[in-house]
């Protein structure tokens, strides 16, 4: 125990913790964030191929709305089989007012770019990510991120766009909706990082998804386009990308809470890489 009134104490023994190496259980937990994060982008990116495709033929704001709904379906069962109620006091605060505005602007806005912009110059941006999460850790969450952590996103960074190679003829207007949309899912994914713990993934999900759908909701009043009924081919799909999306989602609010951040996060390039793989097969 260090005395309340050391301070030079308390920062003394602060930096000789920051010097030591990882322990082998920050070490484990590092490892299975990293293994989570690179199952979430590959579920990501399976939902990105699906709601691409049906976004073709069926309004966003249906897709979204009804993507929200079966997620937020999905999340409630599995709420309700580990007993964890989803009215909980911490639910109803500013910090989670803020993570659903954030996941309100970054899933409806990627998915218009998804939908709108060439693929490739939407999934540039997203690369994005990695970088704002860092800088937004070490901002606000004053977590401790070396310099090879930094060099390892920048890297990554200067590949993705190498293996895309996205010309100035992808880019357009319209790839501020990405740029908005990344934005909004980082800001999500830091606001999740402080989450109390009593709000665990399925909480955390649940409300995601019921985001999704006032999202939808609202974008549909404003695009005023009739919602169209469904073939057998569409509802598989959206059907394929709520699994993916909610294994997805439950991997990310997993890595995102066990490992640290420096650590796990470079590793969201993975999903180009699944993409790729997505691409080819």
């Amino acid at each position: 125990y260090v005395c309340a009134r050391c301070p030079q104490q308390r920062i003394g023994q602060a930096q000789f913790a920051l010097s030591m190496p990882l322990s082998a259980d920050n070490r484990q937990k590092n490892l299975s964030g990293i293994a989570w994060m690179i199952a979430s982008m590959a579920g990501f990116a399976i939902e990105d191929a699906f709601l691409k495709t049906v976004t073709k033929q069926v309004p966003v704001g249906q897709v979204l709305m009804m993507f929200g709904f079966v997620g937020l379906c999905v999340f409630a069962f599995m709420a309700r089989r580990v007993r964890v109620s989803l009215f909980q006091a911490q639910v109803f605060t500013r910090h989670m007012l803020f993570r659903a505005i954030f996941e309100f602007f970054g899933r409806l806005f990627f998915l218009l770019a998804l939908a709108l912009t060439p693929i490739s110059s939407a999934t540039a941006i997203l690369q994005a990510a990695p970088l704002f999460v860092v800088l937004g850790a070490r901002i606000f969450l004053g977590e401790k991120v070396d310099f090879k952590t930094w060099m390892a996103i920048l890297v990554g960074l200067a590949g993705v766009l190498i293996v895309l190679r996205p010309s100035a003829d992808d880019f357009s207007a319209l790839s501020l909706l990405a740029v908005i949309g990344t934005l909004g899912l980082v800001g999500r994914d830091l606001f999740s990082r402080t989450a109390p713990p009593s709000l665990t993934k399925e909480v955390l999900g649940f409300y995601g998804f019921s985001t999704m759908v006032v999202a939808g909701f609202c974008y549909a009043i404003w695009e005023g386009r009739a919602f169209v009924p469904l073939q057998l081919a569409q509802i598989f799909m959206i059907a394929s990308a709520v699994v993916a999306g909610v294994f997805a989602y439950i991997a990310l609010m997993t890595a995102m809470r066990t490992g640290s951040i420096g650590a796990v996060t470079p590793y969201r390039y993975s999903r180009l890489l699944c993409g790729i793989s997505i691409g080819v097969f």
